[in-house]
């Protein structure tokens, strides 16, 4: 049996969609745009990138430095939250240059009581006890952290948050490891490894495990993940998705 802390989730149809850093083919990842496009589109689980900056802020980007995204230069954990704001996140879009690098509780404040909140930590600043402390004190504050799991290719990391927030599920993501670890309770492997190993997904549902392969554009393999089994997919275009698995799209939702 498949458990986790997510209980919003509960009575939702799967595999739940999970918006990667929310829809990034209609506006530019990871601004609150992004977040609230996906949202209209119907997402269950919005997923961003969780990075500090140089005053102790946590804001959602995916790379360590603010170059590809935005139209500043420089790396995030050396910036303030206010040299941050003040650069445009439009990665270059034209009609989105007011979009500017949301904190987490930017996010937070956007998000609806029945989606869930995916972070992936980018930094071995969440190694920190008083990081990862003070990351569940803020998803406490914004009434989240019951709504929220976080990610992360680095197992230490997770271990990190676990040991001061073990009510927080947690998610590792691989790319080559062929069988699924006990230790967390979801697993975002890189969609191959499910047809290098069939079992996978089984697996990981003996182990208590949500499974989300790592595909960001999984619409092609709908019908793999369903036979499978999986959870959950993930998706940079979460109005496609939706479709495509026969959802309707209700934009006065947003």
């Amino acid at each position: 049996m498949v458990t986790t802390s997510l209980h919003i989730l509960s009575g939702k149809s799967k595999p739940y969609v999970m918006a990667h850093r929310g829809n990034r083919v209609a506006c530019p990842e990871n601004t609150l745009a992004a977040f609230q496009r996906a949202l209209a589109d119907g997402a269950d689980i919005l997923e961003t990138d969780l990075h500090l900056t140089a005053d102790g802020h946590f804001v959602c980007i995916h790379d360590a430095t603010v170059d590809r995204t935005t139209n500043g230069h420089g790396r995030v954990a050396e910036m303030t939250l206010a040299e941050l704001k003040k650069l445009s996140a439009s990665c270059g879009r034209p009609n989105f240059e007011a979009e500017r690098i949301p904190t987490l509780s930017e996010v937070a404040e956007i998000l609806p009581p029945q989606v869930a909140l995916a972070l992936e930590l980018k930094t071995d600043r969440f190694l920190e006890t008083d990081v990862c402390r003070a990351l569940a004190a803020e998803l406490e504050r914004a009434n989240v952290r019951g709504h929220t799991a976080v990610l992360s290719f680095s197992l230490p990391r997770l271990r990190a948050v676990q040991t001061v927030a073990p009510d927080i599920p947690v998610g590792w993501i691989t790319i080559a490891r062929l069988w699924p670890l006990p230790e967390v309770q979801l697993t975002g492997p890189f969609w191959p490894v499910l047809l290098v190993n069939p079992c996978f997904v089984w697996i990981a549902h003996r182990y208590g495990q949500l499974i989300c392969p790592l595909d960001p554009t999984p619409d092609a393999r709908l019908g793999l993940y369903r036979a499978l089994g999986c959870d959950a997919v993930l998706t940079d275009d979460p109005e496609a998705t939706c479709k495509a698995l026969g959802r309707k799209i209700h934009r006065d939702a947003a």
